[in-house]
């Protein structure tokens, strides 16, 4: 077979080409025009002495990445970048998996028919629907230590605990961060699950069960193997999403003004406060870019690990 050339395949396609072409500008604008005066302005000495200049700042060429990667002891390193970088490790892995088990057990118990399993349905649905800044709006009030009901649950009302721990300072601020993540995030990676074991033959349970299998061995040899096209995309998006938190902090430690320390900071807002609050341009521009280009690798390390489910079979 004649191989078509690259002008005649754009030829024939030309009404699909038009009909994408203001997507891809305005994807260009949007994306593109601001990621390369990022990496731009990471190699320029641009804070509150020079930001007047603005592109025009002095050049210092990789001094900003050579800090924040080698030399901790630097005076113009990020403050915190390390702890926050910590931080967002462990925030992203709990998160991530966290809202994947939690909308698997749902979703499982979803699966069944029931009277009023649409209702329930809808319910789970609303911790969803709540924006980010309600979401952290709402929790800085729960985790509150003397009137906030995390405490009145678990003091009062339970017994679990003998005494009010404090959840918005000291070690327990990531946990303090990850519950309302996990609570906020769940539904929708139930709503994915359960789309993908509705999909699932139910012939194959019942072969399974002819065969004596049980229902630990039917979900690890027939649920979990078929649902893998869902929870790789969930891990996809979860590992991308959680990494670039920012809202339910932000908003959960007055407004970014307040600080959750070294134990509750995250990337997001360990650069935006550099950025914005120390007028620390060029060294946020190049933590952003570092943080770019890990996450790159993580993409392609995902796609090189899940390319058999996601790629479409002709």
């Amino acid at each position: 077979m004649a191989t078509v050339s690259l002008k005649t395949r754009v030829y024939k396609n030309r009404h699909a080409y038009y009909f994408i072409l203001p997507t891809l500008l305005g994807m260009l604008l949007i994306h593109f025009v601001p990621m390369v005066q990022a990496v731009y302005m990471s190699f320029l000495g641009l804070n509150q002495n020079t930001i007047g200049l603005y592109l025009a700042a002095p050049f210092v060429g990789f001094e900003h990445y050579k800090d924040i990667l080698f030399n901790p002891d630097s005076l113009i390193r990020i403050s915190g970048l390390s702890e926050a970088a910590r931080n967002t490790f462990i925030y992203t892995i709990v998160v991530t998996f966290g809202t994947i088990f939690v909308g698997l057990i749902v979703a499982l118990m979803l699966n069944r028919k029931f009277k009023g399993v649409a209702v329930f349905r809808t319910l789970f649905i609303l911790s969803w629907v709540v924006p980010q800044y309600v979401t952290g709006l709402l929790w800085n009030f729960m985790w509150q230590r003397d009137v906030g009901i995390v405490n009145y649950i678990l003091v009062n009302v339970t017994g679990l605990l003998n005494e009010k721990p404090f959840w918005l300072i000291g070690p327990n601020t990531l946990w303090a961060i990850i519950i309302p993540t996990i609570w906020r995030g769940w539904p929708f990676n139930m709503i994915m699950l359960l789309a993908g074991l509705q999909n699932i033959p139910e012939t194959y349970y019942d072969a399974a069960k002819i065969d004596g299998a049980s229902t630990l061995q039917q979900f690890r040899y027939i649920t979990w193997p078929l649902l893998k096209p869902v929870w790789a995309i969930l891990i996809f998006f979860g590992l991308i999403f959680n990494v670039y938190s920012f809202n339910i902090v932000y908003m959960m430690f007055g407004l970014g003004a307040g600080y959750p320390g070294e134990w509750g900071d995250l990337l997001m807002t360990n650069i935006f406060r550099a950025t914005f609050s120390a007028w620390r341009y060029g060294a946020g521009a190049a933590a952003c870019v570092i943080l770019m280009i890990l996450m790159i690798t993580i993409v392609l390390i995902w796609d090189r690990i899940f390319q058999d489910e996601i790629t479409v079979q002709k």
